[in-house]
Parts: C-alpha cells; sequence; structure tokens
C-alpha cells in the first residue's frame, strides 16, 4: 500500500501548489475584470446576466485548466 500523499512534504507541497493556483486564477479573473468595457461582478450579480456568467464561467474553467496543467506538469 503506497501512503507517499500521507508524507509531509507532500502534504505540504500540494497546499502551497493550490494556493499558487488560486492566486493566480483570481489574478486572471482580474485582469479580465479589467479589460471588458464593463464591471464583470456588476453585471452577473446585481443585474442577473446570464449570458455573461456563463461566458465568465468558461473563462474560468479554461484558466483553472490551464493553471492545473501547469501545475501538474
Amino acid at each position: 500500500m503506497d501512503i507517499e500523499w500521507i508524507k509531509p512534504a507532500a502534504f505540504f507541497g500540494s497546499i502551497v501548489y493550490a494556493l499558487i493556483g488560486v492566486a493566480i486564477f483570481w489574478l486572471s479573473f482580474l485582469l479580465i475584470d479589467k479589460i471588458t468595457p464593463y464591471n464583470l461582478w456588476e453585471e452577473i450579480v446585481e443585474k442577473q446576466n446570464v449570458a455573461l456568467g456563463v461566458v465568465v464561467a468558461a473563462m474560468a474553467l479554461g484558466i483553472c485548466i490551464i493553471v492545473a496543467a501547469a501545475i501538474h506538469g
């Protein structure tokens, strides 16, 4: 039985990589929010723009997949 994940180095390495991934995702979301001509949060939350919500969700998944591939590979 392989218990490689129990080792402290592997555990803390996973935590660090997860935090780096979340930080990169958040920074890229803020960058895309600045590039767009309107406030994404206001459009999605206050004005209930479902189409924009779907586009932002797809963008978020794309960024997450890229970050995960960069960290994993």
